[in-house]
């Protein structure tokens, strides 16, 4: 019994990471990934848990494997799984070979394993730029530029990847420096994206405060509040000044949601507390968004731009969540009467309810 219960476990899926090494004559990838989900067929451009999939119990079964052994049927797989590997100098497609690949035990029973991968491959001599990208169904990547070299001054490449995306041309002697416009829009999209689609309980606390009044002072004051606190800490985590695990944060904000949602029920009025209590869970909320960020591995020189933009990205991310909002429903139904009884109450409820759940499931479940 106790292994079908293991077997079943829900894995939530994270970017691989690759670091890739330019020279004259070669280019080295190594790359972190979730093989299991891979050598499975599973899509990961469209789902981030393995139960969500219906390759879920072929991955199990690979899951059951001893890191060896799935190390072994990595490697056999490896002529089918390397047509998703697009390494290219130029218009020319490099022939890739698979140097190594290692599987590591899992730190837990809820958590994937990682595997390590190193992928080489021999440049022609016309000297051209090399990119890389992958199949769409292996998911995101974080690529990153080792190059160890560089002169002061000049910065390695460093970028989120989305499903089926491709890097920009990367030359063989140096790095290239992502164009500061290129590098900010990316960012950008990245702390949108954060939020929507994929910041379901941020989405759910910023409903939370606006479902509190329909008076733009409230909303406003609330909404600054927790802006100017999330951005502090997300530049401390950024910067590592402050560091505060996950397991910790994430129950303390599906709380906060459900706060949020309780006190519009029972004090729907603005009041110092409140601002204090959102400014604090908003502390919280940057902590979360830096954990995001700090996955991309930012090289300093990118440092600023990229936290700055991302800050961006988010706030238009919580500007539409608000904006949907309004057009959705207040616009339409605000000024009935009925409408804190039938709207706004049971919202509140529901919003309240599952930051409820979600505080059980991270801290217990």
């Amino acid at each position: 019994m106790l292994t079908t219960t293991l077997a079943a476990a829900a894995h939530e899926m994270s970017p691989a990471v690759a670091d890739i090494t330019v020279s004259e004559t070669r280019v080295e990838l190594s790359i972190i990934l979730q093989g299991e989900a891979i050598v499975a067929g599973i899509d990961l451009s469209s789902i981030t848990d393995t139960n969500n999939s219906p390759r879920a119990d072929a991955y199990d079964a690979l899951r059951d494997l001893p890191p060896d052994d799935f190390a072994e049927r990595f490697r056999e797989d490896w002529p089918e799984l390397s047509e998703g590997v697009r390494l290219m100098a130029g218009d020319t497609a490099l022939d890739s070979t698979l140097d190594e690949v290692g599987t590591a035990e899992a730190m837990s029973e809820d958590l994937p394993r990682e595997t390590r991968i190193v992928v080489s491959a021999a440049l022609p001599d016309d000297g051209s730029d090399v990119t890389f990208g992958w199949a769409s169904d292996y998911g995101p990547v974080i690529l990153r530029q080792i190059a160890p070299d560089l002169p002061e001054g000049e910065e390695a490449y460093s970028a989120f990847l989305g499903p089926g995306q491709t890097s920009a041309p990367l030359p063989r002697v140096g790095s290239m420096q992502l164009g500061w416009v290129e590098s900010f829009v990316d960012y950008v999209g990245l702390g949108f994206t954060h939020i929507l689609p994929k910041g379901l309980d941020h989405i759910l606390f910023v409903l939370g405060l606006f479902f509190f009044s329909l008076q733009m002072r409230p909303l406003l004051y609330q909404v600054t509040s927790f802006t100017v606190a999330h951005t502090i800490t997300l530049a401390l985590a950024a910067l590592g000044i402050v560091t505060v695990p996950v397991a910790v944060v994430e129950p303390l904000i599906a709380l906060s949601i459900a706060y949020v949602a309780v006190e519009n029920i029972l004090r729907p009025k603005l009041s110092r507390v409140r601002l204090a209590v959102v400014f604090g869970f908003g502390l919280l909320h940057g902590l979360g968004f830096a954990s995001v960020l700090g996955e991309i591995g930012l090289s300093p020189g990118h440092f600023i731009s990229s936290l700055i933009a991302f800050n961006i990205g988010v706030e238009l991310g919580q500007l539409t969540v608000i904006a949907v909002a309004f057009f959705a429903i207040a616009f339409w139904f605000g000024q009935r009467p009925w409408y804190r009884q039938r709207v706004v109450i049971p919202a509140s409820l529901a919003i309240g309810a599952m930051g409820l759940w979600w505080t059980v499931e991270r801290v217990i479940l």
